[in-house]
């Protein structure tokens, strides 16, 4: 496939995967924002102000790999955020932030440990989000936030910004949605449980799940 026709084909599915989160209730309104680097170092992401229900793909901000804008129409204000995530995961291709009900739910609670902020509750989770780290509440597109995401080391693709919601980069756009949708759905099983003393997986479950699958888990005594 040729750089042209990759990225025709990029701009599509960032444009197919945001319709299918909005549609299912997982970003509301204009919020949320989706990012896909590009062969030359430069990066596609959804515009500010857009819904990801209705992007255009010709439309998408196109930023150079010093996060100029090429073409398209201005960018999300959350861009400091995603340059951060690049900049300490190398592997990392795309990154989606949403604003999903259930995540910004349990990035509020007071007991949430930022190290881990969801206890081990499924095989899923682990294999697609590995551990999420919490960091502080940094008014939406603060540059701040971007040191506050450099302080993970790269040790984290899940993450969640308190009281705003998670933010979660992956080798491809479709592992990324992947990844922020399991962690909806942890975030939601760890509210519908709270207080129900649930079983969660053992240390030994946790380490099998690990050998068999390669995931890397920060190190912080793995999930207890």
């Amino acid at each position: 496939m040729t750089a042209m026709s990759n990225e025709t084909k990029l701009r599509e599915d960032i444009c197919r995967f945001g319709r299918s989160l909005f549609e299912r209730g997982l970003t509301p309104g204009s919020s949320g924002n989706i990012s896909v680097r590009l062969d030359d170092g430069g990066w596609l992401v959804t515009p500010t102000n857009a819904s990801l229900g209705f992007l255009d793909p010709a439309r998408l901000s196109q930023l150079d790999s010093s996060g100029r804008l090429v073409s398209g129409d201005a960018p999300t204000k959350e861009v400091p955020l995603h340059t951060a995530l690049y900049e300490t995961r190398g592997a990392a291709r795309a990154i989606v932030h949403l604003h999903s009900t259930h995540s910004v739910a349990l990035s509020m609670l007071p007991e949430i440990d930022p190290r881990a902020a969801l206890p081990p509750m499924t095989a899923y989770y682990l294999m697609k989000c590995g551990a999420t780290a919490l960091v502080p509440y940094y008014r939406p597109g603060d540059p701040a936030v971007a040191d506050a995401i450099k302080g993970l080391a790269g040790k984290y693709s899940s993450v969640l910004l308190a009281n705003h919601g998670p933010v979660v980069a992956g080798d491809t756009l479709e592992a990324a949605v992947f990844a922020t949708e399991e962690l909806e759905e942890t975030a939601k099983l760890y509210l519908l449980l709270r207080g129900l003393n649930p079983r969660h997986l053992s240390p030994e479950q946790v380490k099998d799940l690990v050998k068999v699958f390669g995931i890397a888990l920060p190190e912080h005594g793995e999930h207890h």
